[in-house]
């Protein structure tokens, strides 16, 4: 039975075509095939000009998201009134680019509508998405010349972008323009302040403001929480009437991205309900702190208390099954993704499917996800060149990054980091020093210590261990315990004891209680059976309280 012979059997819906059935024909519409369904009746009973019900049908497509669908509807209509010309406009707005929405409003400016007050706030709001400044004021003039200017709600939307965009005297003078405020103008002032910065006067708002809810409260803890002022965030936290998820959520995110996944697991227990959103902050929180066990341990208790986790829950987990690296738990975490309802066509989410399976040593799968993108950006090229790297796989990282380049992606820092290790890795010097030059006269790239300690590392594997030195030397910064670190473990393996000692002494400057710098070069004196040497090294780390740290194994 199809769909309109189903519902119009219904006692509800008469056979009678009227605006009244089709319109509640449309209510039920839950697929685009139905959709299409209803779109013939509306032809066939001549009704593909009434602007009510195809006001009601663009809605429709556009929560559908078939927008080509409504496109292709609305060009039909012979003269578009000017609610119909806000439906179309609002769905644009909210899902296809700027350029794109202010076009069709110039089309309607164009037509014999006039843009009304309902017709502005979605077109604001579409340039607050993109911090289009320029393209707001143009729109702000335009609503004051048709008479809309004063509007509560386009006042409201104009307060919002030039809040968001950092324009908070344009702001503050709309708000202090306003004849009439409600509780949302407040907000969006209060908001605007605190995205600013400027806590203070955001604060003065707050307490002017006549009727209160939790919704400014959470912006002004937001923006303590963005300022790194936690102390006071938690003061505000604690003074608030009342609070929601949000503002738990808020709390939890700002402990976290401080470092402090005590403070945030103990506010998440604290939270009376919590949603995704708030699973989602602490889960990313360890994952941010480098406890990816205890970020797996809360997805499976999350998902034993029935809460369905969203893509942004499981690119954090899956960013903890690359710090672990267990290939076990990455097929676990694919095949979940694999059968559940999220979109893995999302960049973010393939970007993250590509870097988990290339760090846990699924190369094949990686490969197939990267190949199957339709485009395909420097973070993914970046994943599948640092799991190649890390897999022993260094020429193949090499011609991805030849492709890469190819493909017209200019490389960054990170780029040249992960295709550096990738040359020490395989040893390939020539190849190592190339790229470093490159980066520094082909792209501009100040080479920073890690880009040093990758080159040092190469050179110091393959026993060019005075040019390493040399280069650790020319630094325009000093080098760090790292640089000096992969030196001294290559002044070991080439038995060099003179050169150990130097680079020895600048790591105990640099670490004087890491027992791992003296415990190497007493190995480099043991393999030269220098024992004296060995016995004073040994008698300077008691002096000094320093203990080696015992090994162990799990057998």
């Amino acid at each position: 039975m199809t769909f309109i012979r189903r519902y119009t059997a219904l006692p509800t819906f008469r056979r009678s075509e009227t605006t009244l059935s089709i319109s509640a024909l449309l209510k039920v519409c839950k697929t685009t095939s139905s959709l299409e369904q209803v779109h013939s009746r509306i032809i066939r009973k001549g009704l593909h000009e009434d602007h009510f019900i195809l006001s009601q049908f663009i809605t429709l497509c556009n929560s559908l998201y078939n927008f080509s669908y409504s496109t292709s509807v609305f060009n039909l209509v012979s003269s578009p009134s000017t609610v119909l010309w806000n439906t179309y406009m609002k769905g644009q707005s909210e899902n296809e680019s700027l350029s794109l929405t202010i076009s069709i409003f110039i089309r309607m400016k164009r037509s014999d509508a006039v843009p009304d007050k309902f017709t502005y706030p979605s077109l604001i709001k579409a340039c607050s998405k993109e911090c289009a400044v320029k393209e707001g004021v143009a729109l702000h003039g335009s609503a004051v010349r048709c008479g809309v200017g004063g509007d509560v709600f386009v006042m409201t939307s104009l307060i919002h972008l030039y809040g968001k965009c950092g324009e908070i005297l344009c702001a503050r003078k709309v708000f202090d323009e306003m004849r009439e405020r409600n509780v949302v103008s407040w907000t969006a002032m209060i908001d605007g302040y605190a995205s600013f910065g400027d806590l203070v006067e955001a604060r003065k708002l707050l307490d002017k403001m006549p009727e209160k809810n939790v919704v400014p409260w959470n912006a002004i803890i937001s923006g303590y929480v963005k300022c790194g002022d936690l102390k006071t965030a938690r003061k505000m936290f604690d003074e608030m009437p009342y609070r929601n998820v949000v503002s738990y959520t808020i709390m939890i995110d700002g402990y976290a991205k401080s470092g402090d996944m005590a403070s945030a697991r103990f506010v998440f227990e604290e939270a009376p309900e919590k949603d995704v959103v708030a699973w989602s902050a602490l889960i990313s929180g360890y994952v941010q702190n480098g406890q990816p066990n205890e970020a797996v341990k809360i997805f499976h208790e999350m998902c034993s208390m029935n809460v369905k986790p969203d893509e942004f829950i499981m690119v954090s987990l899956m960013s903890a099954c690359s710090q672990i690296g267990s290939l076990e738990q990455a097929k676990w975490v694919d095949d979940y993704v694999s059968k559940s309802s999220i979109d893995i066509r999302q960049a973010h989410v393939i970007a993250a499917l590509i870097d988990m399976n290339a760090k846990c040593g699924n190369m094949d799968r990686a490969t197939k996800f990267f190949e199957e993108m339709p485009k395909r950006d420097l973070i993914s090229y970046c994943s599948m060149m640092q799991g190649l790297s890390l897999h022993g796989c260094g020429s193949q990282a090499l011609s991805l990054f030849s492709r890469m380049l190819n493909d017209g992606l200019t490389p960054d820092d990170v780029a040249f980091t992960i295709i550096l290790t990738a040359c020490s890795h395989a040893g390939l010097v020539d190849e190592g020093c190339y790229y470093f030059e490159t980066m520094k006269t082909n792209y501009s790239i100040v080479p920073s210590p890690y880009h040093y300690a990758c080159v040092v590392d190469l050179l110091g594997r393959t026993g060019r261990l005075k040019e390493a030195y040399e280069l650790l030397k020319s630094m325009p910064v000093e080098p760090h315990a790292g640089a000096w670190g992969a030196l001294l473990g290559a002044c070991k393996l080439h038995c060099d004891i003179e050169l150990g000692k130097v680079v020895a002494e600048q790591l105990f400057e640099l670490e004087p209680q890491n027992a791992g710098n003296y415990v190497l070069l007493s190995n480099i004196y043991a393999a030269d059976e220098q024992w004296l040497d060995v016995n004073l090294l040994r008698n300077k780390m008691k002096d000094r309280g320093i203990r080696k740290i015992p090994g162990c194994s799990w057998i």
